[in-house]
């Protein structure tokens, strides 16, 4: 029989390897949230003329928006980032009329029908200010330049402006977020995660006990660090933000993590009546080898969906496939090397303490005549 339990140490060093330089990351401030947390204005287009992200940072800088972050997303579609800006199409302005000055009544419209005149001048004898008032009257208006965009000019002003510098555009996503609701978006998804992991804790303590609840949420933390540190990675080094949907993808990787160490919990506790008298590590090990199977199934399939979603799937939701995918492959990990193997940990060391505690005990009793 293979001896899982007894190669721990090594399981704990790669998790140990794998977390601490997420950790780093994070602390170094590798994780780059979207526009989702911080608040602003986000849209991906694709233009005629194809331009680099640099020249269309170059132009929103001259339209006075030097805080745009451009990027390219593939397909030849740019994503630009800005502060908040009003997605609603400018109004319209309706001129009204100057009041006249008190006293002064306005003068009356003249009829439409004309008024026939008891002398008919000679044809092509109008006069020269009538001629001039006509024709300064048919010559068209000069169109109005575009007026520089400027804060607080909604979406469509600017949007104009880049499509008479790089040809049509063909959006494929705006959106934009006011830093009141993504400040009120960060609070909410903290109090999701630890009521989640409260939940959890209180499920297995009065199902498992103190000790199998403790270690299954040590498993948890683990496997939200090593999502949440790769994420840190990838910010720090590629640039990657994290949206809204991250939150689920976290919440649903608890839910995976658990389910997982309850099917191996559950058959550690059948196998305590089964191999009464073993030592709890052995009992650790029968049970892991019987589930291994399961888990690594039923972990596969779940992992073949989500890799299939993230190379296939729409750009929207790639951020929270790659999670869900990083989650379930560190889950089924933690469910098998790490919780079950704290669990080991913790009853050795407390039957170690308890007859050493005995041996003391018996070292200073009397023997007896």
């Amino acid at each position: 029989m293979y001896d899982i339990v007894g190669k721990r140490n090594w399981y704990f060093a790669f998790s140990a390897l794998i977390t601490i330089p997420g950790l780093i990351f994070i602390l170094l401030g590798g994780l780059k949230p979207s526009v989702d947390y911080t608040g602003g204005t986000v849209w991906q287009v694709r233009y005629a003329d194809v331009p680099s992200a640099a020249e269309v940072h170059a132009a929103l800088v001259e339209l006075r928006h030097p805080e745009a972050v451009v990027r390219s997303v593939g397909g030849g579609f740019l994503e630009i980032r800005t502060r908040p800006i009003d997605l609603l199409p400018q109004s319209t302005q309706v001129p009204t009329p100057s009041p006249l000055p008190s006293g002064v009544t306005p003068e009356p419209s003249p009829s439409p029908s004309p008024s026939p005149s008891p002398t008919p001048e000679p044809s092509g004898s109008a006069p020269a200010s009538a001629s001039a008032s006509a024709s300064a009257s048919e010559s068209p208006s000069p169109s109005p330049t575009p007026a520089p965009v400027i804060p607080g000019t909604p979406f469509d002003t600017l949007e104009k402006q880049l499509i008479a510098r790089f040809g049509a555009g063909e959006p494929r996503l705006v959106t934009t977020v006011g830093p009141t609701v993504g400040s009120e978006l960060i609070r909410s998804s903290i109090i999701l995660i630890v009521i989640g992991e409260l939940f959890i804790l209180g499920y297995l303590w009065v199902r498992f006990g103190f000790r199998y609840g403790t270690a299954a949420i040590v498993a948890l933390l683990h496997d939200v660090i090593v999502v949440v540190g790769i994420f840190a990675m990838l910010g720090f080094f590629f640039g990657l933000e994290f949206d809204a949907l991250f939150v689920t993808a976290l919440l649903t990787i608890i839910g995976f993590s658990v389910h997982d160490t309850i099917v191996v919990f559950d058959r550690i506790r059948e196998n305590r009546v089964r191999h009464a008298g073993e030592p709890f590590g052995a009992i650790v090990n029968h049970s892991i080898l019987q589930t291994l199977g399961r888990s690594i199934n039923t972990s596969l399939t779940v992992v073949v969906t989500l890799t299939a979603l993230l190379l296939l799937g729409p750009a929207t939701i790639r951020t929270f496939a790659l999670a869900l995918l990083i989650g379930v492959i560190s889950g089924t990990y933690s469910s098998i090397f790490n919780a079950s193997q704290l669990l080991a940990v913790w009853y050795e060391w407390d039957a170690k303490r308890k007859a050493s505690a005995l041996a003391a005990a018996r070292k200073g009793r009397p023997t007896a005549r």
